[in-house]
């Protein structure tokens, strides 16, 4: 028997399209969401102090689920605030300099480090932990500061955020919205990865060659503080000094012990929360040793100045995400834990539902899925966040996925990678500032170098997901 559909679905699918909307007009979606989430708990409960006590406890809901994801990254920052204070971030790159010895070999090898670092640091500590140290080496071979800036934006806030394979925040968010397994997701996001990554990085670096010959290449330096002759800002000067031989010491011990931890994933099968566990336990063990050994006796009270400081930072990244989570995690399981009351019979959760009535009503495709996660991917990033949308990806894609009967974890895929290249650093100026300001180039100048690779590498990698699903 058809399922028939009832006022709650249609006041979800109605808060999704006004969500949309807003973040085209790049408005904040927090207060609707709120509202959304009173709306259908007034609809299920029928009771006003079960709509408005809903609202909090979804947040609550919400919090739990993104916990790992929030403090994992609280506490790598943590680390790297540390390690960037005590120069051994410096002495950890030190080595790859050498290599730089042509703008060509700068670009992509900058990229290449930043990409594998942010694997496990996350791009914004990332560009903090590696910019200061090859910025003046790419320069002084002929890389603009500006060409630097984008293969630290791409490479980071692009690939390594988009697939996000290490920490597993990004994939955690739209697997849990798409009710699919975290490994699935991931699994399905390899390719697409890697078609983003290699078309989008092979055409910046090509248009950036171009303009450079042409004479039409503009750097875009701005004037950030004090600058240094070779345009990169000046730096936090207030370091803590370690030896030279500790520091040596530690450059060399801190990267082997990450790879230890993905070794010890693929050899004892570690994944999602196990998997993030086990790098956020690494991460605060290096931050305590660093840290005692930084500060001395002061240590203990330093090490809580730093977890206080990660925290800060996670909290301040993932506060608009909540709300938007919130609204989304009713779309499946979540719906019947925070309003204590089951969904209709014959249901298996709103987002289900609507992709199910879908199907019988809409001649969808995997083209026009493709087509539409992509587009849906990237408005969500219009706010600049990156990850404040991807749930309502998750979502899409699982409601299409339904429709067209496959598909699922490519789809969600989809949606994840377009979220995170628009929104988590290369395309939106306010969301560049990062690896803007450790260049001292103007954002919007990085935004609009970043926008036709961007632009031709989505093309592509939809087409590539269309003969995927």
């Amino acid at each position: 028997m058809e399922l028939q559909l009832l006022p709650l679905h249609w006041v979800y699918l109605s808060f999704i399209v006004f969500i949309m909307t807003l973040l085209i007009k790049r408005r904040d979606t927090t207060l609707l969401c709120v509202a959304g989430i009173f709306s259908l708990g007034l609809l299920a409960t029928e009771t006003l102090s079960g709509s408005v006590s809903g609202i909090f406890s979804s947040f609550i809901y919400a919090t739990k689920e993104l916990l790992g994801t929030i403090f994992i990254i609280s506490i790598i920052v943590a680390m790297s605030r540390i390690l960037i204070k005590t120069g051994v971030n410096e002495m950890m790159v030190l080595p790859l300099t050498k290599f730089m010895r042509t703008p060509a070999l700068a670009f992509w090898g900058i990229g290449l480090i930043m990409m594998v670092t942010s694997w496990f640091f996350w791009p914004s500590p990332g560009v903090a932990l590696i910019g200061a140290v090859l910025l003046p080496v790419a320069v002084r071979v002929g890389l603009p500061a500006l060409g630097a800036a984008m293969a630290m934006n791409l490479f980071g806030h692009g690939i390594a955020l988009s697939g996000d394979y290490i920490i597993q925040g990004a994939p955690k968010l739209t697997a849990d919205a798409a009710g699919l397994p975290v490994a699935a997701v991931m699994e399905a996001s390899v390719p697409l990865v890697i078609v983003m990554g290699v078309v989008t990085t092979a055409a910046a670096f090509w248009m950036m060659r171009r303009d450079m010959r042409n004479g039409t290449w503009r750097d875009g330096l701005v004037a950030a503080g004090k600058e240094a002759e070779n345009g990169k800002p000046d730096v936090q000067s207030d370091t803590t000094e370690l030896p030279h031989r500790m520091k040596q010491w530690l450059a060399a011990l801190i990267p082997l012990l990450f790879i230890v931890d993905v070794a010890a994933m693929f050899l004892f099968r570690l994944q999602g929360g196990d998997a993030t566990a086990l790098i956020g336990g690494t991460a605060v063990i290096i931050l305590m040793a660093v840290t005692v050994l930084a500060h001395g006796n002061k240590g203990l009270e330093q090490t809580t100045v730093y977890l206080i400081d990660g925290f800060q930072f996670g909290f301040k990244v993932f506060g608009p995400v909540i709300p938007i989570a919130a609204f989304f995690y009713l779309g499946d399981s979540a719906f019947t834990e925070i309003f204590g009351k089951p969904l209709p019979e014959g249901s298996h959760g709103i987002v289900n539902d609507l992709g199910v009535a879908l199907a019988n009503h809409v001649p969808l495709n995997q083209a026009v899925s493709a087509v539409t996660l992509t587009v849906t991917g990237a408005i969500t990033g219009l706010d600049g966040s990156g990850f404040s949308g991807i749930s309502l990806a998750g979502s899409i894609a699982q409601l299409f996925a339904s429709a067209i009967g496959s598909g699922a974890a490519t789809l969600t895929a989809l949606g994840q990678v377009a979220a995170i290249w628009v929104g988590g650093g290369t395309l939106i100026p306010w969301a560049l500032i990062p690896a803007a300001a450790i260049c001292g180039v103007s954002p919007f100048e990085l935004a609009r170098r970043n926008l036709k690779p961007v632009l031709i590498g989505l093309a592509v990698t939809t087409i590539t997901a269309m003969f995927i699903i």
